[in-house]
């Protein structure tokens, strides 16, 4: 039996802790000593010590960015949540043969790249709906993706239709887990579906809790591929994310320095973010 001292455990382990070195930490290393500096991408010129990271947090447009992000996350883990638990609810139904049809349907929007996702309802948006808007002569069909508030919830509608599928396989996961016993008895009871959902299924669910939300907020937080897709960060970059907004300060701007000291912001961020929640719900988990 392998253990923490043979050398067997460590030989196993040294791939992927040779991956995990060469893919995260050397370049952690890297980025964290060139946001020191005044690097353009090609050379690296003088030490200039925290003032990157003085200059970020004083450039408003990055702390705009970080706002949007912020309220985006928020809304969208919410939604997704929601939405992902009312479908793994719905297809653990005994629905017969379309158990496996409607899994597929609701899971597929996941497999779409994200670039392609935000052209395609880039065009529902722009296209679609202001065809809608000609025929019925709706207000509401009218302008999408033209001010900063329905660009927003166009974000919101692209990230929650992509993700919801995949979250909805992880509740299903642990709705399935759940005792049938216990089911049983809790009918026998007299406990109506509503009280089995909440007394029972919820307080079990708690551990699925803590994968869908660190998935879905550390997706929500790095999202850049539907943004430059969908709304590009327009308009005036006021639906602009902080991933597009560190991509353009290094690529655009080719302030290499500076967009390595906002990278390292915005991974302090969700690394205290993500140790926050996962606590708060693994606390849950054991009163649970």
């Amino acid at each position: 039996m392998l253990t923490n001292r043979s050398k067997s455990f460590w030989l196993l382990l040294a791939p992927a802790l040779l991956a995990l070195i060469v893919v995260l930490f050397i370049p952690l290393m890297t980025g964290s000593y060139y946001s020191l500096t005044d690097w353009n991408g090609n050379t690296v010129g003088h030490f200039v010590n925290f003032d990157n990271y003085i200059r970020a947090f004083q450039d408003q447009m990055f702390i705009d960015s970080l706002i949007f992000t912020a309220k985006f996350s928020i809304v969208s883990v919410i939604l997704i949540n929601v939405i992902a638990l009312m479908l793994a609810t719905l297809v653990t139904q005994k629905l017969g043969k379309w158990t496996t049809l409607f899994r597929t349907v609701f899971f597929m929007p996941n497999l779409i790249g994200g670039i392609i996702l935000g052209f395609i309802w880039q065009f529902i948006f722009n296209k679609a709906f202001e065809s809608i808007a000609d025929l019925t002569n709706i207000e509401f069909f009218k302008g999408w993706l033209d001010t900063p508030e329905t660009g927003f919830w166009g974000l919101v509608i692209l990230f929650v239709w992509q993700m919801s599928g995949y979250m909805m396989l992880i509740y299903i996961s642990f709705l399935n887990n759940i005792p049938e016993e216990i089911l049983e008895a809790a009918d026998m009871d007299g406990a109506s579906p509503l009280q089995t959902f909440i007394k029972i299924k919820l307080p079990m669910l708690m551990p699925a809790f803590t994968v869908t939300l660190f998935l879905t907020l550390s997706n929500a937080f790095k999202i850049y591929d539907q943004n430059l897709a969908l709304t590009q960060g327009g308009p005036y970059n006021s639906t602009q994310m902080t991933a597009m907004n560190i991509y353009n300060e290094a690529f655009s701007m080719r302030n290499m320095g500076f967009a390595q000291s906002k990278a390292i912001i915005f991974l302090v961020i969700i690394v205290i973010i993500s140790i926050i929640q996962i606590s708060i719900t693994r606390k849950k988990e054991i009163s649970a």
